[in-house]
């Protein structure tokens, strides 16, 4: 067995090592762009990132899923350090919130993540999509100033994300910029032509890391040949400067557990607790979609890793972290394959950390920004939208309502939305499917096509009440397991008038068993 799984490991290797580089470069940037979002030590973004590459992506049951700090929790958790006066009061939150999201494993919570309808999880890939599609365009002209807004709106509202779209372009461009990111994203629409996958120099080579590459190699000719070309400094990637291994540690932030005493750190760690584990189920749900293997994560798993996550990233100064969809939908994309691909994203984290901050501070943001805006589009494919409206308006609806409700709100109240929608949808169509009614001259199938409950009552009654005098009625109930009894009444009241209107009623029924009573039916 142990050998079997090292030749799985090995076997992907190569195509985990090229996933990790992409996710590492995106990664980076958003951990310090989360933590300076939600009010934190940008270190602790940092910590969250390699506490979720290194530990969590081997306790996760999900070969693909990418964990670090979501923009998703920035509100909250600035919430969350205002009220409780101290980061290290956060830290405390943090750790009980993991102790919370373990229990909820262990008491297998993780099985609501089931329950979100199919059209609502490809209408959540769509708008992130849309999300960073807007929210990169800035960037990729040179305009910087909410890095950290790739994963959700920073304020909460497209019109603020609109408004950034509109000053960057009219006030804040940067040319060097838009050459970076207008290049990079040919380097990374050519990769994936046919003529490109075939040559054998091409196919083992990520197209991201030659787009980064593109980008410092640029920067570098221009600051010395043609500067007004250049990008500035406030355009390029920006890690804390650590001179030895050492020095790391000095970085590290403990909880101050005299927080236990305060109500407020308890409130903070169940709000941080519900929010982390529902975007992680969405998250898992996301990339179980996306990945081409089709593999199936266990949530339940996911949550006792998350919660084990949240607790070591609190003991060493770190965020909270999810799931996280943009850089698990971007791992995948890179032709991430295993845990792997997480595991070594968060072993570069580290590295860099420790001995190569300055070289990737020389990375301009606009390579980054290509990265995100190809992903984006890959998740807000045209063809996806033709394909669900192909399907119907059972199905186009909750997709199209999901994605405008992320759009005009934010990740979570989005999907909360969305799922409103999908369930009833979903119920409308097992009300309406769960008893048919079909004639043929002056004959009549009443069929019971699956467990019935008080909700089918309306239309049993409908169907009931359309059924014409001197006719023959047969009520086929062998697909019914389970009949509700306000079902068995109404049938019950419909046989006590048969009579009058002279119609003749037989039933078809499981293994003989008689559910209904009355006179002038013939059982069968």
């Amino acid at each position: 067995m142990i050998h079997k799984h090292i030749a799985f490991y090995a076997s992907n290797f190569k195509h985990d090592l090229s996933a990790s580089i992409v996710v590492f470069l995106i990664a980076l940037p958003l951990c310090l762009g989360i933590a300076l979002a939600s009010g934190a030590p940008l270190f602790s973004g940092l910590i969250t990132g390699l506490v979720g590459g290194l530990l969590v992506s081997f306790l996760s049951g999900s070969q693909l899923c990418v964990s670090g700090p979501a923009a998703g929790l920035t509100v909250i958790v600035f919430s969350a350090i205002e009220k409780l006066g101290s980061f290290q009061g956060l830290l405390v939150a943090v750790i009980l919130a993991g102790i919370i999201q373990l229990t909820l494993g262990y008491l297998r919570a993780g099985i609501i993540g089931a329950f979100f309808p199919s059209a609502v999880i490809e209408g959540m890939l769509a708008a992130i999509g849309l999300i960073l599609i807007i929210k990169q365009i800035p960037h990729a002209t040179g305009y910087d100033g909410s890095y950290e807004g790739d994963e959700s709106y920073m304020q909460e509202s497209a019109q603020s994300s609109l408004q950034e779209l509109i000053e960057s372009i009219s006030q804040s461009i940067s040319h060097g910029s838009i050459v970076i990111s207008s290049v990079a994203l040919l380097i990374l629409i050519g990769w994936n032509l046919p003529w490109f996958k075939q040559q054998p120099l091409f196919k083992n080579i990520p197209a991201a890391l030659i787009a980064v590459i593109w980008g410092i190699a640029y920067n570098q000719y221009t600051i010395h040949f043609a500067p007004e070309w250049a990008v500035k400094a406030q355009h390029l990637v920006n890690l804390p400067a650590i001179q030895s291994p050492v020095e790391f540690f000095n970085y590290l932030l403990f909880p101050d557990f005299s927080y236990l005493a305060r109500l407020d750190t308890y409130t903070s760690a169940i709000t941080i607790a519900i929010i982390a584990s529902l975007e992680t189920l969405l998250s898992l749900e996301a990339t179980d979609k996306l990945d081409p293997f089709k593999r199936i994560a266990p949530t339940n798993r996911e949550l006792k890793a998350q919660g084990i996550g949240n607790m070591v990233s609190g003991f060493l100064g770190g965020l909270p972290m999810t799931a996280v969809i943009v850089r698990s939908a971007a791992n995948i994309n890179a032709g991430g394959r295993t845990h792997l691909s997480c595991f070594l994203h968060g072993l570069w984290l580290l590295l860099s950390i420790l001995f190569v901050a300055e070289f990737l501070n020389t990375i301009p943001l606009a390579c980054l920004s290509a990265i995100l805006l190809h992903t984006g589009y890959k998740l807000a494919n045209p063809a996806v939208f033709k394909h669900f409206y192909q399907k119907g308006p059972s199905q186009f609806l909750p997709f199209i309502i999901t994605i405008s409700a992320i759009l005009l709100t934010d990740l979570l109240l989005g999907m909360t939305i969305g799922m409103a929608f999908g369930l009833f949808f979903v119920i409308k169509a097992n009300y309406q499917a769960a008893i048919t009614l079909s004639k043929q001259g002056s004959h009549y199938l009443l069929s019971f096509n699956k467990d019935v409950s008080f909700l089918n009552k309306a239309v049993l009654r409908k169907f009931i009440l359309s059924i014409e005098e001197n006719s023959h009625v047969t009520i086929d109930t062998t697909k019914a397991k389970f009949i509700d009894h306000d079902i068995l009444e109404t049938i019950e009241d419909f046989l006590a008038t048969t009579s009058d209107d002279n119609i003749y009623v037989e039933f078809i029924e499981i293994d003989g068993y008689q559910r209904f009573s009355g006179i002038g039916e013939k059982h069968i």
